[in-house]
């Protein structure tokens, strides 16, 4: 009996530790796209269109719909040059959810940018050459809410 009871706590002590280091690595992880992430939303609001670079995938495109009910297709290239160097905006950005498995993620973002519009950001990431890279953004809009003043 005493050789059961060692042998059941021993299994347990081993699965906490391989579950603790899961746990670890999913923190780093997570941690490693959060900073890609954030690099993308502090590079586009602070005008670093050389932070967007790194975090971007030479091949990377942006998608959404436009008004009038077609696909429209933006080059990463096309979208960094629009981000002026220096160039302050309003944009506020927050990271909504985050998932992944082994290289592959997918996040979500919000990107305020006040009396405009609120965008949601979709992200499909893949860790490549020791590094998290965004290779694929689609995003949607909706208009920013008016307030009544009076």
């Amino acid at each position: 009996m005493k050789t059961i009871h060692l042998l059941i706590t021993g299994l347990l002590l081993a699965g906490s530790f391989h579950s603790k280091a899961q746990t670890d690595n999913s923190r780093s992880e997570i941690s490693l796209i959060t900073e890609t992430l954030m690099s993308y939303i502090e590079g586009t609001a602070n005008g670093d269109p050389e932070r967007l670079k790194k975090v971007f995938h030479p091949s990377f495109n942006l998608f959404t719909v436009t008004d009038k009910d077609s696909l429209r297709i933006r080059s990463g290239a096309e979208y960094i040059a629009n981000v002026k160097k220096g160039e302050k905006t309003n944009r506020i950005g927050r990271i909504i959810s985050i998932d992944y498995e082994k290289d592959a993620a997918i996040a979500k973002a919000e990107i305020v940018i006040p009396n405009w519009r609120i965008f949601t950001d979709y992200f499909l990431l893949l860790k490549y050459e020791g590094s998290w890279k965004i290779v694929h953004k689609s995003y949607t809009w909706r208009e920013y809410p008016k307030t009544d003043k009076k």
